[in-house]
């Protein structure tokens, strides 16, 4: 059994929500640039240009990529070897969310209710994923989530009728109605299969997975090509000025179902798709 203080999941909270908000990460830069090299929109280059410099000045400024600095979404591994000491877990992830949003000048955009409103000021709660799993570490993944691409998300809980083309239509009707609302270019999580909620989950999570990295099953790593595909077709383009690239990214990720159902979740992010990893 190895013990991990709270402290150390506060600080490591802290420094996380800082360089994910101020540095995007490689694989969601590469999927940018590549894009770019292969557009042929002049409005669609310009904007993309545009993006690339933004997240550069970021990077060599130290400041944050957007100034929606989004609600912390924090996925924690934990090793079921691990006994964490200290102060409750929540409690030290919440406190590293605060200290990394006044101390990296991050926006303060959650709300303490969700219709009486009411900023709670320190951007907590966070929003917090647990799952255990075997050893003796804690995997800590904070992912600024902002709700101009949250807003476009969507989940239909299909019968199994609906079948493979029910998914297909779902997520480009998805996509076409977010239109220019989440500052494409986009990635698209879609999470198939478990429950209402699980499948909501799943598609959050598969927003943090490297873009370029395909599902392990061949079926559905086929359907993620085809899917950027057709969702590269639109003509909604970056900023929705038109173009090629509409997304530069789409990842589905499954789980077991009932028989009686086939829920289907899309979760969509920007092109400031941030998620910073650590393990202690």
């Amino acid at each position: 059994m190895r013990k991990i203080h709270s402290d150390i999941i506060r600080d490591t909270v802290e420094k996380l929500c800082i360089e994910a908000n101020y540095r995007l990460p490689h694989d969601v830069r590469y999927a940018i640039e590549s894009c770019r090299d292969c557009e042929d929109c002049a409005a669609a280059k310009g904007i993309l240009d545009d993006i690339i410099r933004n997240y550069e000045i970021a990077d060599s400024e130290n400041m944050p990529i957007c100034q929606d600095t989004g609600m912390a979404c924090v996925f924690l591994e934990i090793g079921q070897d691990v006994h964490i000491v200290g102060e409750a877990l929540y409690d030290a992830v919440n406190e590293g969310v605060r200290r990394g949003y006044d101390k990296g000048y991050l926006r303060k955009s959650v709300v303490a209710d969700p219709v009486l409103r009411g900023n709670t000021g320190d951007n907590t709660p966070a929003m917090i994923y647990t799952e255990i799993v075997p050893g003796e570490n804690i995997k800590i993944t904070v992912g600024p989530k902002g709700f101009g691409s949250e807003n476009m998300s969507a989940i239909r809980m299909f019968k199994p009728s609906a079948g493979l083309q029910g998914i297909k239509d779902f997520i480009i009707e998805t996509v076409e109605n977010a239109g220019p609302n989440p500052c494409p270019p986009m990635v698209v999580g879609v999470g198939i299969g478990g429950t209402f909620d699980k499948a909501a989950l799943l598609a959050k999570k598969a927003l943090m997975r490297e873009i370029g990295t395909s599902n392990p099953n061949p079926f559905y790593a086929e359907l993620e090509k085809e899917m950027l595909a057709k969702i590269n077709t639109l003509g909604i383009g970056p900023q929705g000025f038109g173009g090629k690239t509409t997304a530069i990214g789409l990842n589905i990720e499954t789980l077991p179902t009932h028989i009686a159902g086939m829920p289907c979740a899309i979760n969509i992010n920007c092109h400031v798709t941030r998620h910073k990893t650590e393990v202690i």
